[in-house]
């Protein structure tokens, strides 16, 4: 939400909060009275942009009233005793273990009883317990073995025409084997060290903003102005597009001024200007056109560090490295040094920004 929504809030403000970094309601609803108070006086004392420094009361009064519009609602954060970590648990198949599928073999089972029999033995289906699937158990599942008959008794033997048949004596368990018994020490396997991957600078993205690659600058003098330096700006080609643009704009007026003055002298007094050629009228046609360039791409460049406009005049101290010549101000310079050089300081902070990585 843009700035101009809070009641009460200057044009110079405006300006000020925007030098400091704050460009929308949410950011100031955010902010702290003393820490944006600060920023607010500090960023006056380098720009110059109001005359008196903002007090704490209008500060404190910006931030309420920003904050009934945003309708921010503070939560407490939730105590992580409360978060209570959920497991998923996926079914295991405990009948390919082996320790399982002897235990398995060795046990008896029984084969589905008939409505007749149930009937006949005046058994309910709730008297038959059910079987567990060991393949579609999820978690951690104990299987264990009790042994009801002693070693000397065998089973009794079912006739062939019963419907449970009882399998043969699972045979003696076998004593553990101690000397195959490792240690959590042993069974720990060694991590395996993986080389560490070495990025390059021109691939890092982070190194790229910062500098640019070593091969822009090779070969070059690096106290001359062909040197690129400085951060990488996030949209080099608007930038280049609106220097051209509000360069061509800047010497279109005087041209298209002067050649319709001449035009106009050529239909008043033919005889004294009969050598103005007809051709001039493209100029000042072709002013409107150029006015509507320079709104797109003039009007919306600004530097990526203090998010001023480039190609817009503001009345403020400028700052003392940008580019100027004297008689023609500080935009044309910064058009002409950002279309041959490459790059250029910002005219408020004075911050480098190349346009080529």
């Amino acid at each position: 939400m843009n700035l101009s929504s809070i009641y009460g809030i200057g044009k110079t403000s405006l300006e000020l909060l925007e030098a400091t970094g704050f460009h929308d309601v949410e950011s100031v609803a955010k902010a702290d009275i003393d820490e944006l108070l600060s920023e607010l006086v500090r960023a006056n004392s380098v720009l110059k942009i109001a005359k008196r420094n903002p007090t704490r009361a209008s500060v404190a009064k910006w931030i309420g009233m920003a904050s009934d519009i945003v309708g921010r609602e503070e939560e407490d954060p939730e105590d992580e005793e409360d978060v209570v970590e959920e497991v998923v648990l996926k079914p295991v198949n405990y009948e390919q273990t082996q320790e399982v599928a002897s235990m398995l073999s060795a046990a008896p089972f029984a084969l589905p009883l008939p409505a007749k029999v149930l009937m006949g033995s005046e058994l309910s289906v709730t008297d038959i317990p059910p079987g567990l699937l060991l393949n579609r158990y999820s978690g951690d599942l104990d299987v264990k073995i009790e042994r009801r008959l002693p070693n000397s008794r065998q089973p009794k033997l079912v006739p062939a025409t019963g419907y449970v048949r009882l399998a043969e004596q699972a045979p003696q368990r076998q004593e553990l084997d101690v000397s195959r018994i490792r240690t959590m020490d042993e069974m720990a396997e060694p991590l395996l060290k993986m080389p560490a991957v070495k990025t390059s600078p021109a691939n890092d993205r982070i190194a790229l903003l910062r500098a640019p690659r070593t091969a822009t600058n090779e070969g070059v003098d690096p106290n001359s102005r062909w040197y690129i330096r400085g951060v990488l700006h996030s949209h080099p080609v608007s930038v280049s597009i609106g220097a051209a643009v509000t360069l061509i704009v800047m010497l279109m007026i005087p041209l298209s001024v002067i050649s319709a003055a001449l035009l106009f002298l050529s239909t008043e007094m033919p005889d004294r200007f009969e050598w103005v050629p007809g051709w001039l009228l493209v100029l000042p046609v072709a002013l409107p056109l150029l006015g509507i360039a320079y709104l797109v791409w003039g009007l919306n460049a600004s530097c990526r560090i203090c998010g001023q406009k480039l190609f817009v005049h503001r009345g403020h101290l400028k700052n003392s490295k940008a580019h100027r010549v004297r008689g023609l101000g500080y935009i044309l310079p910064l058009c002409f040094q950002i279309l041959i050089f490459r790059w250029f300081r910002c005219t408020h902070c004075g911050t480098p920004v190349r346009l080529k990585e």
